[in-house]
């Protein structure tokens, strides 16, 4: 069994790191959807653009996804009716429509090599308390022409559920990697931007020994590393769940369950990628635990496991993605609520069309700058999150490893043999260098 993501379990193109200093009109921080979908839509502008990742490209986030490409996403629309209105709810799910679609296009005109599939993608409860709000979801999707089908799942138990057509999946990493081996453009890897510093009408982003002059900045580094302006951790939380992947031969499908406990399935070739145990990062830092509980929920099914994994999703306050201009010229697409390649991808586009001042439906849906007084509670509850994880990182952190972003103790991931952050996720590999952020430092070991 390998403790890594099926997805990274592949030979990928090596890209230089930086060893000069750069001028450019578009940086771009981070090698995931977003960034490789911010660098595809800029490439033809006369803009001289630069990709720049802390680690190998599609190395973190988007390599520990499930790899779906749907709007059937749980109880989140739910959660944007209740905190905006329907009719913010169905613009959200016309948003990851359209991400969809232009995804399909994109694949199709570029001929990438990524395993997309069709399928139905299903939605279930096993919860008798659920099943009056699994309905009316299903009546408001039908209400707008999303046509919902009134269909029993097969491969785990329900007590209801329906599906809907016209949904994906795929290889994100193969989606990623194969996309950028398409763009004739500066790309580097093992390049962490230390700094940001604004000077008159252009930024000096910093490395370890060079420095890049940009006109433009856009971090898509999922979680940013740095805390002011934008005071992003009372503005989220983040999520953590266990994912597996095993040889198991069976009829194509995708499904997940309404709400916690979440469980997420869907098949790719002959696996079957399945993701239980979510719970907020600072709340449960026992990962061993958690990994025993996949493993023995898979014996229960008859899987055995080839790889298992984890990964951390940031949840927004208002259950939006933060997509667009966070402070003059830097631009920011995070904050995902899980589902971040479609909505990864998305951001790209919207970010390049913020650049090239483009009209785009979604500006005004996910801009960062956006006040919503309801969530005011949750950006209470995430600052006790924090210290809670802070807590947690000084009681359990035997080797007294810190996190050098906040200061937070790290806590040793046996199965992954990684040191993560309870505070704000970043982690460490066993030699001390950052795999993930916001950290942008290595660790001494």
């Amino acid at each position: 069994m390998k403790n890594i993501s099926i997805w990274n379990d592949i030979k990928r193109k090596e890209y230089p790191t930086l060893d000069n200093d750069k001028n450019v009109d578009v940086l771009i921080i981070g090698g995931g959807i977003t960034g490789a979908s911010a660098m595809y839509h800029l490439k033809d502008t006369n803009l001289k653009i630069m990709l720049v990742e802390q680690n190998k490209i599609a190395s973190a986030v988007t390599s520990n996804s499930t790899g779906k490409l749907t709007f059937l996403q749980n109880d989140l629309i739910d959660k944007i009716r209740k905190t905006f209105n329907d009719e913010k709810a169905i613009k959200y799910i016309n948003s990851q429509i359209n991400a969809i679609n232009i995804i399909k296009d994109v694949i199709k005109n570029e001929d990438i090599d990524c395993d997309l599939e069709k399928t139905d993608s299903y939605i279930f409860t096993n919860n008798k308390k659920e099943i009056k709000k699994l309905k009316e979801l299903e009546h408001f999707l039908n209400k707008y022409n999303m046509n919902t089908i009134k269909d029993d799942i097969n491969y785990v138990e329900s007590k209801y559920s329906f599906k809907v057509e016209n949904t994906y999946m795929f290889n994100p990493v193969k989606f990623v990697t194969n996309l950028l081996n398409k763009i004739d453009l500066p790309i580097y890897e093992n390049t962490s931007i230390k700094k940001i510093k604004k000077e008159n009408d252009y930024y000096l982003c910093y490395t370890n020994n060079n420095t890049i002059k940009a006109s433009y900045v856009i971090i898509a580094s999922h979680y940013p590393y740095f805390i002011l302006p934008f005071i992003f951790p009372i503005k989220s939380s983040l999520e953590k769940s266990y994912l597996s992947a095993t040889k198991f031969k069976t009829k194509p499908f995708s499904l997940i369950s309404y709400s916690y406990p979440f469980i997420s399935a869907r098949t790719y070739k002959n696996n079957i990628i399945y993701l239980s145990n979510s719970h907020s990062i600072n709340n449960d830092v026992d990962d061993k635990k958690n990994f025993n509980e996949l493993l023995k929920k898979l014996k229960d099914l008859n899987l055995n496991p080839d790889y298992i994994w984890s990964n951390s999703d940031i949840m927004t306050n208002d259950n939006l993605p933060y997509i667009g201009k966070l402070k003059d010229n830097i631009l920011i697409g995070t904050g995902y609520n899980t589902w971040g390649l479609t909505n990864g991808f998305l951001a790209g586009k919207i970010l390049s069309d913020i650049i090239q001042n483009k009209e785009n439906e979604y500006i005004e849906l996910f801009n960062p700058k956006r006040l919503n007084l309801s969530t005011i509670v949750k950006s209470i509850v995430n600052t006790g999150k924090s210290l809670k994880g802070y807590y947690s990182g000084c009681m359990y952190s035997k080797e007294k490893k810190i996190c050098p972003h906040a200061k937070c103790g790290l806590i040793f991931n046996e199965t992954e043999q990684t040191w993560d952050c309870p505070c704000h996720g970043s982690r460490f590999n066993k030699t001390g260098k950052c795999i993930n952020g916001p950290s942008n430092k290595d660790i001494n070991i």
